[in-house]
């Protein structure tokens, strides 16, 4: 057993300032970086913060003031006097407030760390986690995504595409985001050309260079965007898997990069979609390859597949079923940790109250799939298509639908910026956006629990239940001696060929069918008759099978 005693931290709200929000943040963050906390609430007196941390024999004292500044100097001097004995003790001292109160607490140079509101909460999980100054290191921030993760609950750790149609635009703002600590995750946005024929300069069009993201042409371009984050909260970076020489990018990726995860689909990216040289078959023997690639380097893998079927307007239970078979075929071909991504708000029409429903039902599915081998994390994100035009709305819709999603409380959470209607974001796009999250975030620790809902949780058991008759029709599939079904190329392709995976917007599509019709009924995406009236799943599987 473990005896070692708990670093201790007394805080609370001085003098006749009763704002304590910022002191119940700090020690929730205190709490998740394995300190004992002791919150004295507002008001509280200069005798009385000494006193208890004198009782309680505290390893920090961290003092909160948001009003006057000038009163607050004079207090705080107080403070800082009547206090000197335990700071020549050892004890530490930290102040937050405003950032006209924090600028004069600072000249006091008493407090070890002074935060004014600004920074955000990685920065303070570092310095109760160990850093003592102001100089950011690498080392204060964990370098792989699962360390990242842990290091940073209860928040979810925070990315967003960024990749601009110059290198040196590009470089410059993750310098810029890095800086600002707006993520965790960089995921950088590569041009279409790069995707396809990195390894293939001949198959390469001048023309294209910059269309979709960041025009990398060689392994010292992808150094050159490393390097530039290696400042501020040195984020992560990760970015597309390709559409063909899939094994020899990752390799590049993980020498250059230090590529955080993985994200490839299962059915996607391929002649299907028009965005790759690979027949239907051939991709998912491909992608499953990957996969386990990255499973024994030990490098997570996200399955970006379930919101290709739900932008492509799929019904419910085609995208509950698209999540369970990327988490399977995850597990089976060696991956260790599993980012199970959800998109909301895809097809755009849904209510919160489905969209959650929906999301439940992914969660049922994929989470009982984990065993000692196998750790799902979630991720969740706005849907691409749903932005408004509007900026002013789009914020708006990026704040209420983050709060949503953190009923679900996910470990990494992708920002789809409020701009992503208009233009590709810039620098200061991503910071916005960061912001807004973030609010949305810290607002929503205290939420309740919406997942307690009976009409989201009826919704729930029946995709679930409506996954299982697809899966078990797909199985059906399988040829004469074809080993696991659901993990098999051919029988996965037939999936798709047959029409029991299958979305409106596959209409003429050289592999899927297209003939499903869906509708928003009630919030839900449900499959409909030629009436328009909803039909049930076992009699969709009945005419096709």
């Amino acid at each position: 057993m473990n005896n070692q005693r708990k670093k201790t931290v007394v805080a609370g709200a001085l003098g006749e300032c009763v704002h304590v929000a910022g002191v119940t943040n700090f020690l929730r963050l205190a709490e998740s970086a394995g300190w004992r906390t002791v919150f004295l609430g507002p008001a509280v007196s200069v005798e009385e913060m000494i006193q208890t941390a004198r009782r309680e024999k505290a390893d920090m004292v961290g003092v909160s003031y948001r009003l006057t500044p000038e009163t607050g100097e004079r207090l705080l001097g107080e403070f800082a006097e009547a206090a000197s004995e335990l700071h020549e003790k050892g004890v530490r001292f930290a102040f937050g407030g405003t950032p006209p109160v924090a600028e004069r607490v600072e000249k006091i140079g008493f407090f070890e760390r002074v935060f004014d509101g600004s920074q955000p909460p990685e920065a303070i999980l570092a310095y109760l986690k160990g850093r003592q100054n102001g100089s950011a290191k690498e080392a204060d921030f964990p370098q792989s995504t699962v360390e990242r993760i842990q290091w940073k609950s209860p928040y979810p750790i925070l990315r967003h595409h960024f990749g601009l149609p110059t290198m040196e635009d590009t470089i410059a703002g993750i310098e810029k985001i890095a800086e600002a600590g707006a993520l965790d995750v960089i995921s950088l946005g590569i041009d279409q050309d790069a995707q396809e024929n990195f390894f293939h300069p001949e198959r390469q069009d001048p023309r294209r260079k910059g269309a979709g993201g960041v025009p990398v042409r060689s392994a010292e371009d992808y150094r050159a965007l490393y390097q530039a984050s290696r400042r501020g909260n040195y984020p992560l970076l990760r970015t597309y898997s390709g559409t063909d020489d899939f094994i020899k990018l990752a390799e590049m990726y993980v020498d250059t990069i230090n590529i955080a995860w993985c994200a490839i689909p299962l059915f996607w990216f391929n002649q299907m979609d028009g965005r790759g040289p690979w027949d239907l078959e051939g991709s998912i023997h491909e992608h499953q390859s990957v996969m386990k690639w990255y499973g024994e380097h030990h490098i997570p893998v996200e399955l970006n597949e379930p919101h290709h079927w739900g932008m492509r307007d799929s019904s419910d239970v085609v995208f509950v079923v698209s999540a369970y078979l990327s988490a399977y075929n995850a597990r089976e071909f060696g991956v260790k940790d599993y980012i199970a991504q959800m998109m909301f708000n895809s097809p755009p029409g849904l209510s919160d109250a489905m969209d959650l429903a929906k999301m439940l039902a992914v969660m049922d599915m994929v989470e009982p799939l984990q065993n000692e081998d196998f750790k799902v994390w979630r991720q969740t994100r706005i849907g691409l298509l749903s932005h408004p035009l509007d900026p002013d709305a789009a914020r708006g819709h990026l704040a209420a639908s983050t709060y949503l999603q953190m009923a679900i409380k996910p470990h990494i959470y992708h920002i789809v910026g409020h701009t992503e209607a208009h233009h590709a974001a810039t620098a200061d796009d991503v910071i916005e956006a960061s912001r807004i999250v973030r609010r949305s975030i810290e607002n929503a620790l205290g939420a309740p629990d919406m997942t307690a809902d009976k009409t989201i949780t009826k919704r729930g058991k029946e995709l679930v239940k409506d996954a299982a008759l697809l899966l078990e029709a797909i199985s059906r599939l399988a040829g004469p001696g074809t080993g696991d079904p659901l993990t098999d190329p051919a029988t996965l392709t037939r999936a798709v060929t047959s029409g029991l995976m299958d979305a409106p917007q596959l209409r003429n599509n050289k592999f899927g069918r297209g003939e499903v019709r869906t509708r928003i009924v009630s919030g839900a995406s449900v499959t409909v008759d030629a009436k328009g009236k909803p039909l049930k799943e076992q009699k969709r599987i009945s005419a096709l099978t």
